[in-house]
């Protein structure tokens, strides 16, 4: 588990007197502070089709086959948002942990310890480089809130295997930007799910008002004319299910400073999809 000492020092928050002083824990079951009412959904979003909800790798499966160093990347559905610990989040948020060779806690009213195989990313990271040596693993991720209690929201365990550390330096891996991916293609029937994702950037709740953190914000727009679809997703949720008309539509994501919603903090990403 050395190998994951890199990434672990890079993902957790800082330590010291007063850096956990946090807001009172919150159910397992529960969120982050006071429910609040859902905010509506543009008439182009869906709902989620699955009432349950994941954190989960995007780009990694069960079974798979890899050569470290490797760009982890992590998902969240249902509706989730990501909220760093700088702050109490609200509604359904928390932040992400990586459990490596291990299987998820037995007792969830107790926060989740700091080690190489519990590796935390409380200040809003989607990604990971993975340092791992040779050897199969279980990999697995689980959301948590401020305090680190886990929520009831994780995946299944994926088994992988490293075949190989090459000598490729992780700092070169990751670059500054955003990403969407349309999962299953560039021609999609309604609804049909869209994933954002940021690198070396941390995404939080707006309402949070941390410094260097932003939250997405996606553009719609029809190619054969007519108003754009503007979406602002405030709450730090990374991805969400489009159901538009039949057309075709550019996409645009851009992330926008929490504390000057004006400013954007990466370059925009685009994509063009056909809604049959």
């Amino acid at each position: 588990m050395a190998a994951l000492a890199a990434s672990a020092a890079m993902a957790q928050p800082a330590h010291g007197p007063g850096a956990h002083k946090h807001a009172a824990p919150t159910p397992a079951t529960g969120a982050a502070g006071a429910p609040e009412p859902a905010r509506p959904l543009h008439p182009w979003q869906a709902a989620p089709p699955r009432l349950s909800a994941e954190a989960y790798f995007t780009n990694l499966k069960d079974g798979d086959r890899i050569e470290t160093p490797y760009v982890l990347k992590f998902g969240l559905s249902g509706g989730w948002g990501l909220a760093p610990i700088a702050q109490p989040g609200q509604g359904k948020s928390g932040h992400h942990h990586l459990l490596v060779n291990r299987d998820l806690p037995l007792n969830f009213k107790q926060a989740l310890p700091f080690n190489d195989q519990y590796i935390h990313f409380g200040k809003g990271q989607m990604e990971t480089v993975l340092t791992l040596e040779p050897g199969e693993y279980t990999l697995r991720m689980l959301l948590a809130d401020q305090q680190h209690l886990p929520h009831f929201v994780f995946n299944k365990a994926t088994r992988i295997t490293v075949t190989r550390k090459n000598a490729t330096d992780p700092a070169t891996l990751q670059k500054k930007g955003l990403a969407i991916d349309l999962v299953q293609s560039d021609s999609q029937r309604p609804p049909f799910l869209v994933r954002f994702h940021a690198s070396l950037l941390n995404v939080a709740q707006m309402a949070q008002k941390i410094p260097e953190t932003g939250h997405f914000k996606l553009t719609v727009t029809p190619v054969a004319g007519g108003a754009p679809a503007v979406m602002d997703f405030r709450d730090g949720q990374t991805e969400t299910w489009l159901a538009p008309p039949a057309g075709t539509y550019n996409l645009r994501l851009e992330m926008l400073d929490n504390l000057d919603p004006g400013k954007s903090l990466a370059e925009a990403a685009t994509a063009r999809v056909e809604v049959r």
